[in-house]
């Protein structure tokens, strides 16, 4: 049973590298992705706190645990960015168009056997249409480049507990590794002292 050292060390160690992972995170997708499409500042800005916050969802202390978490934003995001992708190919941001979407999204979900995912689904819709209307000019790309971000942190996040996973492998390895030195150094010691000395 772990100590309250233990756990106050492994809950510093989880929020570092959270801490680090979404600064990566938002560094790829202002930096890396904003180069590469050459996007206005704000929406720079937003694909940086969009990446930031698959990080958010998908980093856990499990490996597999953050696997299926990001299988799950995946999922969420494709149901929520088709939607969006093909009404704002047709019609511009309007509140109505807002709510009929989250409401066919949550249909899907239920029909799809994922209803836990609803919430979330919902979320996105909401989210990516409002900046849409913020930005009205192309806003059928808000969708494209919110699947990209949630992608980038959604690996970074993944790919981040993989290297916690072999790290925390290796570590006993090399504990064991160190407690035979010790142990052989300390054998070693104990048969100089009992052997006999010369005269």
């Amino acid at each position: 049973m772990k100590t309250w050292r233990h756990r106050i060390g492994d809950a510093v160690l989880h929020a570092l590298a959270l801490s680090i992972c979404c600064l990566l995170s938002y560094s790829l997708a202002t930096r890396v992705l904003s180069r590469a499409m050459t996007l206005p500042h704000d929406e720079v800005l937003i694909g940086g706190m969009w990446a930031v916050m698959a990080t958010l969802f998908v980093y856990r202390y499990r490996y597999e645990t953050s696997l299926r978490a990001a299988l799950s934003s995946m999922a969420v995001a494709s149901v929520s960015f088709i939607l969006c992708l093909i009404y704002l190919l047709v019609f511009p941001f309007r509140p109505w168009g807002m709510a009929a979407l989250i409401g066919i999204g949550a249909v899907i979900m239920k029909l799809i056997g994922r209803p836990s995912e609803i919430v979330g689904t919902g979320t996105t819709t909401a989210v990516v249409m409002i900046v849409a209307g913020m930005s009205p000019h192309h806003a059928w790309r808000q969708p494209v480049f919110r699947v990209l971000d949630t992608a980038l942190g959604a690996a970074v996040g993944v790919l981040s507990a993989w290297i916690g996973l072999m790290a925390a492998k290796s570590r006993p390895q090399r504990l064991d590794k160190v407690l035979k030195r010790l142990r052989f150094r300390h054998e070693s010691g104990d048969e100089r002292n009992n052997s006999p000395k010369a005269s």
